[in-house]
């Protein structure tokens, strides 16, 4: 078996459960418990500098 198909095996096995998982974790990242208060500040952040009414 040749390099080359060791490292092909071995990114359609395990390659594709790596990218699953982390693709999981980053959809994941905003509705954790703690994310509310960061969530609020970048949804209002761009208002923040508005002077007229």
């Amino acid at each position: 078996m040749s390099h080359y198909d060791t490292l092909r095996h071995l990114a359609d096995s395990w390659g594709l459960v790596v990218m699953t998982a982390v693709f999981l974790c980053l959809c994941a990242w905003p509705f954790r418990p703690g994310a509310r208060r960061a969530n609020e500040t970048a949804a209002t952040m761009i208002f923040e500098d508005e002077d007229n009414g």
